[in-house]
């Protein structure tokens, strides 16, 4: 699939994979096009329903760091049929204390349990002192914290012995204190740690509104050759304390335009990429949600085909010129 992919086989970890019900379309690499969404139990029986070729879902680790149990039920029937992207909240990859070895090793745990194609955690901090913080906050970019979040990456990575991807955050305040712009640490990371990059566009979008920068700058200034998977969400518009624009990534609602056309630049950029939808709260119903994934799909898909039209130009015209 991508450099920082596991294994892309299909079916119950230990025992024998099922086929796929038909071919999913493929890039011209000869890899799966795959787009897809967070996984909620309430869409189970719909998507085992739901003859989807192109299957991908998302799963938050800590939801799954039981020993057994109806979640590890019901996320074993959708990995017999379906690749997973093992997604972290909590891990505090940012934060300024030693990582937690216990929720470092339940981790590892799920990843060699579910083999799961893609393994994720935010650039963030989210733990103190023992306390664990129901949100992901923001780090100034600095030495200190540059060495420190790679110290952290280099131990996960150890324990899942494979990459993990570091996704770019969405904030609403920025650190005096920073002394390189957020796309220049995130390549450092990235370069002293080997780790890909999970893209998250509407967190870029979000933070470009907020802080008043360009969201199209913040992707050209970003080690685009790094991202083995993206992202993809709503958001909401807000007001805050000065009667200023907030925006916010609910995860709530369907993806906006603006976020649509970022992706369809990167795509553009980058070819297809496994992309995720993400959508926590006010659940649709599971078409709904599925729709959004298949418009991901369908960008990718056309992009490939843009691809092959220019790929085939080119060829033609160098047998031209060598003849």
């Amino acid at each position: 699939m991508n450099a920082y992919t596991g294994t892309a086989t299909v079916g119950e970890p230990g025992r024998p994979h099922r086929a796929m019900p038909a071919a999913p379309e493929r890039s011209a690499h000869g890899t799966r096009i795959l787009a897809g969404t967070s996984f909620k139990h309430e869409h189970l029986a719909a998507i085992l329903a739901d003859d989807a070729r192109d299957g991908l879902f998302e799963v938050h680790a800590e939801n799954y760091m039981g020993a057994g149990g109806p979640p590890h039920r019901m996320l074993t029937a959708l990995r017999e049929h379906h690749p997973l992207s093992l997604h972290g909240v909590c891990m505090s990859i940012g934060g300024s204390e030693a990582l937690d070895r216990d929720h470092l090793a339940r981790f590892r745990d799920l990843v060699v349990r579910y083999e799961p194609l893609l393994v994720s955690e935010h650039l963030a901090w989210s733990s103190h002192g023992g306390a664990f913080f129901n949100d992901l906050l923001p780090l100034p970019y600095t030495k200190a914290t540059l060495d420190r979040v790679c110290e952290h990456i280099d131990q996960v990575q150890q324990a899942i012995r494979r990459p993990l991807l570091l996704e770019n955050p969405s904030t609403y305040v920025a650190f005096a204190a920073s002394t390189m712009s957020e796309t220049d640490f995130i390549r450092a990371v990235s370069q002293r740690t080997g780790c890909g990059l999970l893209l998250d566009i509407n967190n870029v979008f979000v933070s470009a509104a907020n802080h008043g920068y360009s969201a199209e700058g913040y992707l050209d200034a970003f080690p685009l050759d790094r991202i083995g998977e993206i992202h993809l969400a709503g958001h909401s518009e807000q007001r805050d304390d000065e009667n200023e624009p907030l925006f916010i990534d609910s995860h709530d609602r369907p993806i906006a335009d603006p976020v649509w056309d970022l992706y369809r630049g990167v795509v553009s950029r980058i070819g297809p990429t496994p992309t995720m939808v993400e959508w926590d709260s006010d659940l649709p119903s599971w078409p709904v949600l599925r729709e959004q994934a298949l418009t991901a799909r369908q960008i990718m898909v056309a992009q490939e085909k843009i691809n092959e039209a220019i790929n085939k130009a080119t060829t033609a015209k160098d047998v031209r010129h060598e003849a």
